[in-house]
């Protein structure tokens, strides 16, 4: 076999060796792309993202759009050329499975944390949306959940208001720790509760719990990780809205559409156009007091929100830097911190005084 011909043939072996070592050989990485967006002030799936019962509401125009990212799922195992490949394209991003998996989670708990996460952002989402409008929201500390075989289980269940922890009145969820911390692990604890039927129907009558209530006495244990007392609670907060508020937008998980939500309300409930018609997309988690939290996979979103069609994108403060790195050609980066700060960004956009406006910067 002459010379050349035993090259070649070494060289293709070597190759289709290296081709096969790569499809079998897993990788620890996942994969991050850019996802749907959705006009939150539009529908989705034929239906309306934003309804409200009970309340005036008002025409909008422009668009609001949530964005979000695909990721591989928990089970999938990414091969070594994947990884190559996934690593050398624009559009997506190879990640430390850790980055998008924290955690030793199964599916299901990976799917239920990510639904509960995307219900707290709506809720708060709400909260922030109608108190910048000047509306009063009542909120309830209550029982959100219950850890099983914990001291707390059969005791207490999840949507029982919680009105005072050893006869000191509970305003906040933050209060109930601080209150059970204070005892040493085997102490008891008192707990004054209405029961989740009766704060439920409180709610809905507009907040104020009734007189009657019931003391429930909890022997505390001790923390695995720090040893400080618990009771095996997490504490949260309901709210008592003036009006219906329903968010329809399915298959969508985590926090990051808080912000955007929140700015679709405020729109639908206000007669100020906020965008005055522009294409505005935008990420970031809020809290009740209209804070603006950083996300992940912005990258991936700026692209999303580009290739949708958006002229502007709202980011929050955190993920400035990154994001203005990889910015798509045409989109413009604002920076927020806070959701007075994303409206004031709106009103620079519709009154079209962008110059003004607080850009992203590349660190």
């Amino acid at each position: 076999m002459p010379r050349r011909t035993a090259t070649l043939l070494t060289s293709t072996l070597l190759l289709i060796a290296t081709l096969c070592a790569g499809l079998l050989i897993s990788v620890p990485y996942g994969e991050m792309s850019p996802g749907p967006t959705v006009n939150t002030l539009g529908e989705h799936d034929g239906e309306p993202v934003l309804s409200i019962s009970g309340e005036k509401t008002y025409d909008t125009s422009g668009h609001l759009n949530m964005t979000t990212v695909r990721v591989t799922s928990v089970t999938y195992e990414m091969n070594l050329l994947e990884a190559v490949y996934g690593w050398l394209a624009d559009d997506s991003a190879v990640v430390p499975f850790e980055t998008l998996y924290p955690g030793d989670l199964s599916p299901d708990e990976v799917e239920e944390q990510n639904a509960e996460e995307f219900s707290r952002s709506q809720e708060s989402a709400k909260v922030a949306a109608l108190r910048e409008l000047g509306y009063d929201i009542p909120t309830l500390p209550i029982v959100a959940s219950v850890v099983a075989e914990a001291p707390a289980d059969g005791k207490l269940h999840a949507g029982d208001a919680i009105v005072a922890v050893d006869g000191t009145e509970i305003s906040s969820p933050e209060q109930v720790a601080e209150q059970v911390t204070e005892h040493e692990p085997g102490e008891d604890v008192v707990f004054t509760i209405v029961p989740a039927e009766q704060a439920e129907e409180a709610l809905d009558a507009g907040g104020e719990l009734p007189d009657e209530t019931e003391d429930v006495t909890i022997t505390t244990t001790s923390a695995p990780d720090d040893g400080r007392a618990i009771v095996g609670i997490e504490a949260g907060a309901a709210h008592a809205f003036p009006f219906e508020i329903d968010i329809q937008l399915a298959d969508v998980g985590g926090p990051s559409a808080g912000l955007m939500f929140a700015l679709g309300l405020i729109d639908v409930l206000d007669p100020e156009d906020l965008t005055g018609g522009e294409f505005v997309a935008g990420t970031g988690t809020i809290d009740e007091e209209g804070v603006v939290g950083p996300i992940g996979g912005v990258s991936m979103k700026t692209i999303a929100a580009r290739e949708a069609g958006a002229d502007f994108f709202l980011t929050p403060e955190e993920n400035c830097a990154t994001a203005a790195s990889t910015a798509p050609d045409g989109l413009t980066l604002v920076e927020v911190g806070s959701l007075q700060d994303a409206l004031a960004a709106l009103e620079h956009i519709r009154e079209g005084t962008t110059d003004e406006l607080p850009l992203c910067q590349a660190g």
